[in-house]
């Protein structure tokens, strides 16, 4: 019956064994022995694969390390803060707290491929931002000792120093795993906005080129931070950043219209399409082409040219070839000599890649915004204007959109999306990530109570989402966020060491051991076991009593149980009780594997069950 029970994964996908079996699927014969045949990998490409004596690309000491931290997978989970959540049972949105790389391997499993947009605007290196140090350990580990400010060798790990050598690399190894696991994430047409200065513009730009691919950039746009410069720079006074912007698959994807772009277009005629105005069919500027350089005839007869500039040589041409003028003939105007077509108006116009205009905010204007959120002064720094995430967010992303921040911050991400939704009666949903990173000691924010940036940023979000609210007359929109804790698995047997190989000793000791750890309540085991099932955050979770036992029910969107949860591993089901969760008719029951106490006949009765209503059946 082993066939017939499910064991939940203890850890996230591991992407290098995926890597291999796709590999293996594709090209079978360059699999040796179980590994993949690199010379026979090279010979099959033949003219396809680089030359590896010269390569192009960007390289930096640890590099190799930062590309392993994103293929590790890891057991770390997250776990339900019922207390600093707001409106749990309904809301949509999540908040979490904890190091993004380690949260990025855990949304691997359901958010793959369901993420429409993510915004970040991580540390721009400037000395004084916290990036991990290059000899730091990635992972879980690197996330506890950090939140202990110092690392094994008792040094302060808050700041990347140009002193401390290896400036950009550090830099580099901590965005470089964070993006690749951030590129899975996203859907065909989703697109990533990193918010960026001069400082790594120039690296972010190639290691983009890297993990998203040359041909998936889709802009650099400029954002005028400043309505007025400082004179105290060294050479030009310094007034904007960037946003660099690229695709998942650029192939047929674009910005949305900027809706609230100014249009000095005047659409002064109207047809049953609607309003337009007339736009001249040659061109002197795109040049010249002679296949698109042929005569029309017009309606009365006349034989229409492209107008070629006096005295100069054939430099104009039509704008559309013979098939499309002959398909769409009755679509075009001839009048006063010239053949136009006809430039609809719609609604809003194509994005600039310049945001210099009063309506997206300045530096000022995005503390001003956090502040009257927030209800109190002196706590933010140099928070994003919300308008200008709001501009992101319209033109990157559809009304129902998921999406991620994982470097959250002051939470504007949060605020610009619940107030798009506001405007434009949208469905929005954000997830946010951020570092419990200490308010520095003597700061205004920890004179007001707030131990943690993380603190602030559930602050504000909750703050801007009543002055929304209030604002509305329609119905109160999902302003409200879920908060999950990074931490480890709650599961002992799979607290494994990376450093340390398993023996078969080993093993059989943490098979004895119990399922889950004592301190774990049945709300962290069940999102723990969601997760590493492919489940979402957002999943609609109650308590309920069947056959006398206290389990967890797991609803569809129409009601109906999808998950049904027995997790308490210290009372022994009776067969009749198991027989009761099996008359729910849930799409899966899972059970803790140290509930059947060593049963193995109760075990297999119950997979039998399960298996006669067509009912999965998953231990943990």
């Amino acid at each position: 019956m082993a066939d017939e029970i499910y064991e939940t994964p203890s850890t996230t996908p591991n992407f290098q064994t995926e890597l291999a079996a796709q590999l293996a699927d594709l090209v079978p014969e360059a699999i040796a022995d179980g590994k993949v045949d690199v010379e026979k990998l090279k010979e099959l490409l033949d003219g396809d694969a680089a030359d590896s004596s010269e390569r192009f690309g960007l390289f930096w000491p640890g590099k190799k390390r930062a590309l392993r931290a994103a293929q590790e997978p890891t057991t770390a989970t997250l776990k339900p803060d019922f207390d600093n959540s707001k409106d749990w049972d309904t809301t949509q949105n999540v908040f979490i707290e904890g190091d993004n790389l380690e949260v990025l391997k855990i949304l691997q499993k359901h958010y793959h491929a369901k993420i429409k947009l993510i915004y970040i605007d991580p540390p721009y290196n400037t000395g004084k931002d916290f990036v991990y140090p290059d000899n730091y350990k990635e992972g879980l580990d690197t996330y506890l000792e950090w939140t202990r400010q110092v690392n094994e060798e008792g040094k302060k790990v808050t700041t990347n120093a140009e002193t401390e050598g290896r400036y950009h690399s550090n830099w580099l190894n901590m965005m470089y795993p964070r993006l690749k696991l951030a590129r899975n994430l996203l859907t065909d047409d989703g697109l990533i906005f990193i918010s960026i200065d001069d400082n790594e513009i120039a690296n972010l730009r190639k290691v983009c080129d890297e993990v998203f691919g040359e041909v998936n950039f889709a802009g650099q746009l400029v954002w005028k931070k400043g309505g007025t410069g400082k004179n105290d720079s060294q050479f030009a006074v310094v007034e904007h950043e960037y946003v660099l912007v690229y695709a998942r698959r650029a192939d047929g994807v674009g910005f949305n219209l900027d809706t609230q772009a100014a249009v000095t277009t005047s659409y002064n005629r109207q047809d049953e399409h609607g309003r337009y105005s007339l736009v001249r069919l040659d061109s002197k500027t795109l040049g010249y082409v002679a296949s698109l350089d042929f005569p029309i005839q017009g309606p009365d007869g006349q034989i229409y040219v492209p107008e070629q500039p006096v005295g100069k040589s054939q430099t104009a041409r039509w704008r559309w070839g013979r098939d499309k003028v002959e398909n769409d003939y009755a679509s075009l105007v001839f009048e006063r000599g010239f053949v136009y077509t006809k430039n609809y108006q719609s609604e809003g116009a194509r994005p600039r890649s310049l945001m210099a205009e009063e309506r997206f905010g300045v530096t000022r204007t995005g503390k001003a915004e956090a502040e009257s959120a927030i209800g109190q002064t002196g706590v933010f720094d140099f928070p994003k204007p919300v308008r200008l995430i709001q501009h992101l967010v319209r033109i990157g992303g559809d009304k129902e959109a998921v999406i991620l921040d994982f470097f959250a911050g002051s939470g504007t991400t949060a605020q610009a999306v619940m107030a798009q939704n506001a405007l434009d009666g949208g469905s929005r949903r954000f997830i946010l990530v951020q570092l419990p990173e200490p308010t520095p000691e003597n700061s205004e924010a920890r004179s007001l109570g707030y131990a943690k940036i993380s603190e602030i940023s559930r602050a504000r979000i909750s703050g801007a989402g009543d002055r929304i609210n209030e604002s509305l007359v329609s119905p109160a929109l999902d302003t409200a966020f879920r908060t999950y804790q990074l931490s480890d698995t709650n599961f002992a047997k799979w607290r494994l060491s990376s450093d340390v190989e398993e023996d078969a000793l080993q093993q059989h000791l943490l098979s004895l051991r119990d399922s889950a750890t004592d301190d774990a309540t049945a709300d962290d085991l069940l999102t723990e076991i969601l997760l590493k099932q492919g489940y979402s955050l957002s999943e609609a979770i109650s308590p309920a009593e069947v056959g006398g036992l206290d389990v967890r029910l797991v609803r569809d969107r129409d009601g109906d149980v999808a998950v049904l949860a027995y997790l308490n591993e210290h009372v022994k089901p009776t067969l009749e009780q198991l027989r009761a969760l099996v008359d729910e008719s849930p799409t899966r029951i899972i059970v803790l594997e140290d509930a059947f106490q060593g049963d193995d006949e109760l075990k297999t009765n119950l997979a039998q069950l399960a298996k006669s209503k067509g009912i999965e059946l998953w231990t943990a």
